[in-house]
């Protein structure tokens, strides 16, 4: 397919749709169409092409996407794992699709049953004692539970100020802590890439609201002293918080409750098999223990007499979200969930280590595992030697996999990492395709650095000059 834009392709006179000609039309036409204050004083720069054109041009533009249908999308820290149809098929069923959110309850009992039932599935995968399905994605989660510890110790007439985030975090971690009105207290990493226990120790007062950690963390590796951890946050009277975006390492193995988290925020598009990117909609609800649960943000479904009903919480935030959140995200978790059952769960947590860890020994000869030890859902390499040794960087080797039909993985986080390509499997990948990335990555690692430099080269666009388009990007299409 070539390369052109739709404006290069567009030719004077040419049209995709007829539409009645109100510019030309006698008096009685024209009343009825447009009237003189809203017509345009000259036509809009449009491109101008046959529906064959535009048809054929997007089309084409959407076969040199990647994504999750068509090849490997090894994106650490993201979870891009297939999405099974049998989910989309019952997110559409019309007495889903098409019941409207301002519909009375009665009229929605099978909706709401769904809801009710997927919030007793995560509270008990989770730990939790009770669950809100509003927030609309994993971060809008995480600021509703931080919103929620803000008012419990303003109920409690404790003025807490600090959020504890390690500095091996996802970034939303420290922003979602600050829109929330708290003051970020960032600790470092121990040597073996787990929590410091001696830094926490140090920055935790009557002031420390909550600490904010992941487990697995994002260099794929378990807190194997976990429950030391939340012990010391408690024992000043804070809360700890489990950030959900890996906790498809853990389903069916152990619960963040378990483990001493107070709440937790769930990504359904990276654990529970929904849609992920594109815009959204997405969904992140938040799970909580306690006294907590009251403050979780309503509408909560609920059963009473007469059926099942929206309720809200005693002591709630409020509304974060309209209506009933993303539904029909909902209820693709929901088909997850109810198809592959607590075993199937558990089942996938195992298969996800097991695929990490597989290609984690496959590689750990050529390249640098700065953690090289077993590991949950994904690793973390390091091309550090590589760019002491020939000048090749991370993201020379991330346009190197371009090249061989492969979503490069996350580069240059987590921040500990020199150079890191971050790799996460997922349990949906067949082994001879974990072996194709695996032989890719061997492969690129015996290229010369000067091939490297000029990757993509196989691609739709050439090696982009990254500096460049961050410093003077081209925002619109220049006039004609």
């Amino acid at each position: 397919m070539d390369s052109k834009t739709v404006f290069e392709k567009s030719r004077p006179g040419r049209a995709g749709v007829a539409v009645p000609n109100y510019w030309g039309a006698d008096d009685n036409a024209g009343s009825a169409g447009i009237p003189e204050a809203m017509r345009r004083a000259k036509a809009p720069a449009l491109p101008e092409l046959s529906e064959c054109d535009v048809t054929r041009h997007y089309v084409g533009l959407s076969q040199k996407n990647f994504s999750v249908d068509t090849q490997f999308y090894p994106l650490g820290s993201c979870t891009m794992k297939f999405n099974p149809r049998i989910n989309e098929k019952v997110a559409a069923l019309p007495g889903f699709a098409g019941c409207h959110p301002l519909a009375p309850a009665s009229m929605c009992q099978g909706s709401l049953q769904l809801m009710y039932e997927l919030q007793q599935y995560l509270a008990e995968i989770t730990g939790m004692d009770a669950v809100t399905l509003q927030p609309a994605a994993g971060a809008h989660g995480e600021v509703t539970a931080l919103f929620m510890i803000s008012r419990y110790f303003h109920d409690k007439g404790e003025p807490r100020t600090k959020v504890i985030v390690p500095d091996s975090s996802h970034g939303t971690n420290p922003a979602s802590a600050a829109l929330a009105g708290f003051q970020v207290v960032t600790i470092a990493s121990a040597p073996d890439g787990s929590v410091d226990l001696e830094a926490l120790k140090a920055s935790l007062d009557g002031s420390v609201a909550c600490l904010m950690l992941t487990n697995p963390s994002t260099l794929g590796l378990f807190e194997s002293k976990i429950e030391a951890i939340t012990e010391l946050v408690h024992g000043v009277g804070g809360l700890v918080y489990y950030d959900g975006a890996n906790m498809n390492a853990l389903m069916g193995l152990v619960r963040p409750g378990d483990m001493g988290f107070d709440l937790v925020h769930l990504n359904m598009h990276k654990t529970f098999s929904t849609p992920h990117g594109g815009g959204g909609p997405g969904a992140g609800p938040v799970g909580a223990r306690g006294e907590l649960v009251d403050y979780l943000p309503g509408p909560v479904v609920r059963q009473g007499d007469k059926g099942y009903e929206l309720t809200a919480m005693p002591h709630t935030i409020g509304r974060v979200r309209l209506f009933w959140g993303s539904f029909a995200v909902l209820a693709k978790a929901y088909a997850y969930i109810r198809s592959l059952g607590a075993s199937g769960l558990r089942q996938a947590s195992e298969m996800a280590a097991l695929a990490a860890n597989y290609m984690r020994v496959r590689l750990h000869e050529r390249y640098h595992v700065p953690y090289d030890t077993f590991c949950m859902h994904e690793f973390v390499l390091s091309a550090d030697r590589m760019k002491a040794e020939k000048g090749v960087h991370a993201v020379d080797i991330a346009k190197a996999l371009l090249d061989r039909g492969f979503h490069a993985p996350t580069i240059y986080f987590p921040l500990i990492v020199e150079e890191a390509l971050m790799i996460e499997p997922t349990e949906t990948e067949s082994l001879e395709t974990l072996d194709a990335f695996v032989d890719a990555l061997l492969e690129i690692a015996d290229e010369e650095a000067e091939t490297l430099h000029s990757c993509p080269l196989n691609f739709s666009v050439s090696h982009l000059d990254e500096t460049k388009a961050a410093r003077k990007p081209v925002l619109q299409w220049p006039e004609a």
